[in-house]
């Protein structure tokens, strides 16, 4: 099924390039369905390119969903044109009244800054709580995931003296969990990233658990037991070229503590054609994510606070496991091989 987008969004002719179906309002409201109804929080400073990414992931599923944009109003974004945000964003104000299967929080380029000198810290909580009452399932990218660990369960952010820079391996840590249903052992995940989470503070919390992990990259995947909210610490919705585009922004920057994007192009060589090689799990996560939310979520959304209220949220997580390594050895791959680096000539 396709995705529901507003007329005249950018982003529809960069899908129909890629033979991606997408609807604009007028068309998706002749079928008869009850599309997924889905709010975007588009805190990156290139709105289209991250609007492109998301929906692009969105539309793998074979359900029609039903996209609004939401924006902060204490921050001024200085990357797209004030036209695009009042055509296709609004405040929180304008989203008090509704009620959403799924919410997506991205990711935004302050990591580095403590939570509280971030200039839209106090309205990121005020829309949370909002979420927390109006939305089913959140899913939370990078710095959105962070601040949500922090916010929402204590969880510290910590700074990190050089970025996490490029493709990381990414452990299956279980393999019967709903988001990570059809994950191999190893799953590639882009990192880009000042600051991390402090992952004592997630295993001793009880509502939290450890989907993917790294041993270079910690953890890339958490998940609240009932899944009512997901956080990537990486960027699986990056495209094929967003790490070099990021790479040489901050070399023009003259950003010292930038490495070169590791396990990204092949033999470190950038001038080759960068690998993609996190797409089918980047698929995957947002599919399984999206089934999961159709088939939990009530049919009338209004039942949502009532739901939380009773934690009852989905289906039933009454069984607590703590999610272990996908093997009983330590076998840790694409650590010391090298990925993509095979010698010239072999």
């Amino acid at each position: 099924m396709p995705i529901k987008i507003p007329s005249g969004l950018p982003a529809r002719d960069i899908l129909d390039s890629e033979r991606i179906f997408a609807l604009e309002k007028p068309e998706a409201e002749r079928q008869r369905v009850r599309p997924l109804k889905l709010v975007i929080l588009n805190l990156m400073p290139k709105k289209i390119e991250t609007e492109t990414q998301l929906l692009r992931l969105i539309s793998k599923s074979p359900l029609q969903v039903e996209i609004d944009f939401m924006k902060t109003s204490t921050h001024e974004a200085t990357h797209v044109s004030a036209d695009h945000l009042v055509k296709f964003y609004e405040n929180l104000d304008a989203f008090r009244d509704n009620y959403y299967d799924g919410f997506v929080v991205t990711g935004a380029p302050v990591e580095h800054m403590p939570f509280e000198e971030v200039d839209y810290w106090d309205e990121f909580k005020r829309i949370l709580d909002w979420a927390s009452t109006h939305v089913f399932s959140t899913i939370y990218l990078c710095w959105g995931a962070m601040g949500a660990l922090y916010y929402r369960y204590g969880v510290h952010k910590r700074d990190l003296p050089e970025k996490i820079f490029g493709v990381f391996p990414q452990y299956l840590q279980d393999e019967y969990c709903f988001l990570t249903n059809g994950f191999d052992e190893i799953a590639l995940q882009p990192h880009s990233r000042l600051a991390g989470v402090d992952e004592d503070d997630v295993r001793a919390n009880p509502d939290l658990q450890i989907l993917t992990w790294g041993p270079q990259s910690g953890p890339g995947l958490i998940a609240t037991r009932d899944f009512s909210e997901v956080f990537a610490l990486g960027h699986w919705e990056y495209g094929k070229y967003t790490l070099a585009e990021e790479y040489e922004r901050d070399m023009k920057k003259g950003m010292t503590n930038v490495p070169f994007p590791k396990n990204y192009f092949p033999h470190d060589d950038p001038s080759l054609e960068p690998l993609f090689a996190w797409r089918a799990h980047a698929n995957l996560l947002w599919r399984n994510w999206l089934n999961w939310v159709y088939q939990t979520t009530p049919y009338d959304l209004t039942e949502v606070p009532r739901l939380r209220a009773e934690k009852r949220l989905g289906t039933d997580r009454s069984i607590r496991h703590e999610p272990g390594g996908p093997r009983s050895d330590d076998y840790r791959p694409l650590l010391t091989d090298g990925y993509g680096l095979v010698p010239h000539g072999a």
